[in-house]
């Protein structure tokens, strides 16, 4: 497995033309954030004004009814009220005789009602109360006729009193009910001050108006609140796809810059083989040598690059089963002694029986790349531990190097496609650490890089639930 070139030395600079592993955005990745933003907003405020928009239009329709419904039961119990005034002196004409009642027995101030009875045939006052101030407007003639033409007639109108002050205008409602006395027809009107009624629904009105101003800011505000909650999902999901979006065109370029060597190096053997077509195999060995190992490199490369694939389209495929993760382990550190040996590095094995939940396969290749990546960095001489440990619900795999170690500033791209740290070896494809954190991840576990405490050497550690901790079944 190529190794992924993590480790770099601490004094090494990236080369001026070299841009992989940086993040910075672009002017398009800019812009295309920008569009999702005003998107986002546009979103937003249409959210809110249709909550605000609902909500007056509730409030509205609410405190029409409610208000309706008060005038006209504040309306009923006036005209009930002037109904039985009225009844009350229709019985007085209605006796023998017919003379009208005193006025003092129909007019009460104090309640805000007082009546006038009318000779229809001349609009004449036959009897009414005699008020300290000039009042006009009453008797009301219109009522009176209507009242000869329908029989009874309600209706509201305003009286004009003058007083000290000046002219008040009065809201009244005024019942006009026609009368059969010995005399003639007759009108009785009874008129009722409306002051305190007008008063109630202006009071009540004012009331709905301040209750729906604050009940609007207050809905206006929690639609606020509850869109830009609402639209979390959404910012994440365009973060997301513009991450992947970058992602794949970083991989893309990463991909065809990493072919790009290897062919180049084929085509040159292609051409060589071909100006030399004439000559014996054996002397144009060295260049299927080179074409032997770039096609090599490409079919690692290749290999790496459906693994990944497979993996982002969730296509990758795990064989769960019980599996002791020290066994695996030690094979696989095993089967690198002789390319440790090769560089004069020694491998060191301490696992511990740990059983977990996860492809034996896949774990396998885990360790190889770890192991492998510790080795290229390794110095002549140097030691690569292997252990196994189990912490708690979690086993614990660790693969420390005595290499020059990983930098701050490096962490956080050391799991990242395509990345090799300034003054890494230049052979790899920077694959193998990501696919290693990708399996890792598949199998529900997670992958770490950090500094040795002695300061010298990189360790890489994975942690894997163990079986029967976590429910998953196999």
């Amino acid at each position: 497995m190529a190794e992924d070139g993590a480790q770099g030395l601490p004094d090494a600079t990236p080369p001026p033309t070299e841009g992989r592993g940086r993040y910075e955005a672009s002017a398009t990745e800019a812009a295309a954030r920008e569009r999702d933003a005003r998107m986002v907003r546009g979103v937003r405020w249409r959210l809110v004004l249709f909550s605000g928009g609902a909500t007056l239009a509730v409030l509205l329709l609410l405190g029409a009814a409610i208000y309706t419904a008060v005038a006209d039961s504040l309306a009923d119990a006036s005209v009930a009220r002037l109904s039985s005034r009225a009844q009350d002196l229709r019985g007085y004409l209605g006796r023998p005789g017919g003379r009208p009642p005193r006025v003092d027995m129909f007019v009460g101030r104090d309640t805000g009602v007082f009546a006038y009875i009318v000779d229809p045939a001349d609009d004449s006052v036959v009897a009414g109360p005699a008020f300290d101030e000039t009042v006009t407007g009453l008797p009301d003639i219109d009522g009176v006729r209507a009242a000869m033409t329908d029989g009874r007639d309600v209706r509201n109108g305003t009286l004009t009193a003058t007083v000290s002050s000046g002219a008040v205008e009065i809201p009244v409602r005024v019942l006009s009910q026609r009368v059969e006395a010995r005399a003639g027809d007759r009108v009785v009107q009874v008129v009722q001050d409306r002051t305190s009624e007008t008063e109630t629904l202006d009071s009540l009105l004012r009331v709905l108006i301040g209750g729906g101003v604050l009940a609007l800011v207050l809905a206006s505000f929690l639609g606020a609140a509850y869109a830009t909650r609402a639209l979390v999902p959404i910012r994440a999901s365009l973060a997301a796809q513009r991450d992947a979006l970058r992602r794949q065109r970083e991989f893309a370029a990463d991909a065809s810059h990493e072919l790009r060597t290897p062919l180049t190096v084929v085509r040159s053997s292609v051409e060589d083989l071909r100006l030399h077509a004439d000559q014996p195999v054996a002397s144009v060995g060295a260049a299927l040598d080179d074409i032997d190992a770039e096609v090599g490199h490409m079919t690692s490369l290749v290999e790496d690059l459906l693994l990944l694939a497979r993996s982002d389209s969730g296509a990758l495929d795990l064989t769960l089963q019980p599996v002791e993760l020290g066994d695996v382990a030690t094979d696989a550190a095993s089967a690198m002694m002789t390319p440790a040996a090769g560089k004069g590095v020694r491998i060191e094995v301490d696992p511990e029986p740990v059983l977990v939940v996860g492809d034996p396969i896949r774990l396998r290749q885990v360790v190889t790349i770890l192991v492998d990546n510790a080795i290229r960095h390794s110095p002549d001489g140097g030691a690569i531990q292997v252990r196994v440990r189990r912490d708690r619900s979690n086993a614990q795999l660790v693969v420390a190097d005595e290499g020059p170690g990983i930098r701050p500033d490096d962490l956080p791209h050391v799991f990242d496609r395509f990345w090799r740290a300034p003054g890494a070896p230049g052979t790899g494809t920077g694959l193998g650490l990501a696919i290693a954190a990708t399996i890792v991840t598949r199998l529900g576990g997670r992958i770490g890089a950090g500094a040795r405490p002695a300061g010298t050497g990189a360790v890489f550690t994975v942690e894997l639930p163990v079986a029967g901790a976590t429910g998953r079944s196999v």
